[in-house]
């Protein structure tokens, strides 16, 4: 499955949004609007979904998608 679908899915599921409002290029706060708290659910759920370790300064609410997938996919490559 690609990565992107991936993350997608996982945060509409969390967030309770539709996957469409999800945009590659808009930081999440400006696209869904996600708060700290949120955040940091976000952060957990992924790291459960890809099994790898995420910290919550890689991946805030100013954070694209594409920023999401590039950083994920660069621990996927060095496990």
């Amino acid at each position: 499955m690609d990565i992107k679908i991936k993350i997608k899915e996982v945060l509409a599921d969390l967030l309770k949004v539709k996957i469409d409002e999800l945009k590659d290029d808009i930081s999440l706060i400006n696209s869904i609007g996600v708060d700290s708290t949120e955040m940091v659910e976000s952060v957990i759920a992924l790291e459960k979904s890809f099994g790898v370790k995420l910290s919550p300064k890689e991946i805030t609410k100013n954070s694209t998608i594409n920023d999401i997938v590039n950083n994920i996919q660069s621990k996927l490559n060095t496990k």
